[in-house]
């Protein structure tokens, strides 16, 4: 059985890990938006999809793990 101590540990470290990627996921995005939209604004929404996923999903896949560990001793504290 699951202590609440232990519960309540695991979903805390869950909302700081939530809270990390959001820091970083949200500015990205807004940039994004802000400088490439005027660029894609005529082309079709998938390719304007396209465009952001393959900018942002290789950035956060740099991004992201550099933040969680620099802020490691936050989320698990």
């Amino acid at each position: 059985m699951v202590c609440l101590q232990d519960a309540w540990y695991t979903q805390t470290k869950k909302m700081k890990t939530f809270a990390s990627k959001l820091a970083f996921v949200y500015p990205v995005i807004n940039v994004l938006f802000a400088l490439l939209f005027p660029l894609v604004q005529n082309l079709a929404q998938i390719v304007k999809t396209l465009v952001f996923t393959v900018i942002l999903v290789p950035l956060m896949g740099i991004c992201i793990p550099l933040l969680h560990k620099k802020f490691w001793n936050w989320i698990i504290k």
